[in-house]
């Protein structure tokens, strides 16, 4: 979600997702398992880094987390996962990119285009929708860890590109190549940060009435109910009003 209530909208998403922590955990099991592929160590692989950082905010215990590494970073072969990007349009004409890890491209396609039609939403072709987003690194925090400027001055130091402060938090934008290091910075200065990850960041937002916001809803909730997604983005907006409606 993206706009101005971006940040009311990130945690009606993070709500739905703590009513799916089992979903939640295999999802993240499974980015440990295959960001261990390039190394066990967190300190030389940012991938990993990052995944753990995203464990333990889940609250993902440390024998599950070590266990996931172990097995992505050992010769055990088993399960290979492969990362595919989905990219189609939701209701609306909203446009929708999903991420996927998957052992079995042709059941993820399925289970991914079947989610799409349920909900009015058509898929396309691979760079069908994502012109549409600038691929950024995105570091958020609550509002209360630092003031405006004061964040501002530690993300240009940083290397970031932008930074966004309003009352309900702060939103740093890097170059995905400086992502690593903007990332890194503001956590030794600010703590962990809420959310840090690539982004897609849409040039231009769609705004959706209550009923279509429903409906996207919905499909990114079926989309997010698969295993094989890991993440599912889009370039709605959906406005203070509407999302009080909906948490109703």
């Amino acid at each position: 979600m993206a706009g101005h209530s971006k940040f009311k909208n990130i945690q009606y998403r993070k709500g739905a997702q703590d009513a799916k922590r089992a979903k939640v955990f295999t999802k993240l099991i499974r980015e440990l398992t295959v960001a261990a592929k390039n190394g066990g160590d967190p300190d030389s692989n940012p991938r990993l880094r990052a995944a753990i950082a995203a464990s333990k905010s889940a609250n993902m215990g440390k024998d599950t987390m070590e266990r996931a590494i172990a097995r992505g970073s050992g010769s055990d072969d088993t399960e290979q996962f492969e990362e595919i990007r989905y990219e189609g349009y939701g209701p609306k004409g909203v446009a929708v990119i999903v991420e996927a890890l998957t052992d079995n491209r042709n059941r993820t396609a399925s289970d991914v285009r079947a989610a799409f039609t349920k909900f009015g939403g058509n898929l396309g072709e691979t760079g069908s929708v994502s012109f549409m987003f600038d691929r950024v690194g995105q570091v958020i925090y609550p509002a209360q860890v630092a003031d405006a400027d004061a964040m501002f001055e530690v993300a240009l130091e940083a290397g970031a590109q932008d930074v966004e402060s309003t009352n309900d938090g702060h939103e740093v934008i890097c170059d995905p190549n400086d992502f690593n290091d903007v990332r890194d910075r503001l956590e030794e200065k600010f703590g962990t940060a809420e959310s840090a990850e690539l982004s897609w960041k849409p040039q231009n937002n769609v705004n959706l009435d209550a009923e279509s916001a429903k409906t996207l809803l919905s499909l990114v909730d079926a989309l997010e109910d698969n295993d094989d997604v890991q993440k599912v983005s889009s370039n709605v907006e959906i406005d203070e009003e509407v999302m009080e409606q909906l948490s109703r």
